[in-house]
């Protein structure tokens, strides 16, 4: 918990909707499509308390993740978090440490935003849909995959470009659990873009749907479960759950998180910041750069001396 008294409100947080399109079914809309749903910790948080206020009403009985506007999420905003800090959130976790010298401070911090609360999301017992349009970039990822099925729009797109910054995968790494182990290394090394049709055709997506069709489909499929047994149904998924788990999936993703944050680390002694910033357009490049307060960079995207 926080030290002191948080400023954040995530029940008045306006980048998060809590809708009720039909009898049961809740939908948790991420509304920040001026910036393509990127997330900040101000989201991050108020999906939180989206995802628990869905959680602990027994009226509930499906869950739907939707983004507004044309993409679902592009990921983490770039953006920053508009000068807000920890302090202003009622944190979840018990990691703590996050103003502590080192790696500390920001393995703490993600560890926080990233990795646990998506398991968290992931592990609760109500059903979850991810409803999925345009792109899904990185952190948005995270997000669909922390629910139980996607429904996606005939133009949703994937893509992990993580690669690119010189670091190796998305915090919440379920790249190999998702698509498989080879087309997982394929997809991861050369950020190429998956397409919904490939993605359904890997396991990924459950049903890809016109992008007329996207909400109806999936409230469709949120009454047809909404319809059998709540216990019977949060049986499965902690059954279906269990089932990854005891094959070793969050220790694989424990392991590729802190390879995650080893490769902050090389970047930061390299590039001194925690991305390897060469590789990426010249305009995400400076906003890293505004960001972490460096230099502009020069022609071959180092940053200036």
């Amino acid at each position: 918990m926080s030290n002191s008294q948080p400023k954040f409100d995530p029940a008045t947080y306006e980048g998060v909707r809590y809708e009720q399109p039909a009898p049961g079914i809740v939908n948790i809309v991420m509304a920040r499509p001026e910036v393509r749903n990127a997330q900040n910790m101000a989201m991050t948080y108020a999906l939180n308390h989206a995802f628990d206020r869905a959680a602990h009403d027994d009226q509930v009985r499906v869950i739907l993740l939707s983004g507004e506007g044309p993409h679902f999420s592009t990921g983490h905003d770039m953006g920053g978090d508009r000068g807000m800090t920890w302090r202003d959130f009622e944190t979840v976790g018990v990691w703590g440490g996050f103003d502590e010298k080192g790696v500390e401070s920001l393995y703490g911090r993600e560890k926080e935003i990233y990795f646990d609360m998506c398991e968290r999301w992931r592990n609760i017992a109500k059903p979850t849909i991810a409803v999925v349009q345009g792109s899904c970039i990185a952190g948005g990822l995270m997000l669909a995959w922390a629910c139980d099925m996607i429904v996606a729009a005939d133009n949703a797109r994937f893509r992990d470009p993580t690669l690119e910054f010189g670091v190796a995968g998305v915090e919440f790494f379920m790249h190999p659990w998702e698509i498989g182990v080879r087309k997982a290394k394929e997809w991861l090394m050369t950020s190429d873009w998956l397409s919904a049709l490939e993605a359904k055709q890997l396991g990924m997506v459950n049903q890809v749907v016109p992008t007329a069709d996207l909400l109806p489909a999936a409230i469709a499929m949120a009454q047809k479960i909404a319809s059998k047994s709540t216990f019977a149904v949060k049986a499965v998924k902690e059954a279906v759950n269990h089932a990854q788990d005891v094959m070793g999936r969050r220790n694989a993703m424990m392991h590729a998180f802190g390879l995650h944050h080893l490769s902050h680390s090389n970047n930061k002694q390299q590039w001194g910041t925690l991305f390897d910033v060469r590789g990426v357009h010249p305009t995400v490049r400076e906003k890293v750069n505004v960001r972490f307060d460096l230099p502009a960079s020069d022609e071959s995207g180092e940053p200036g001396k």
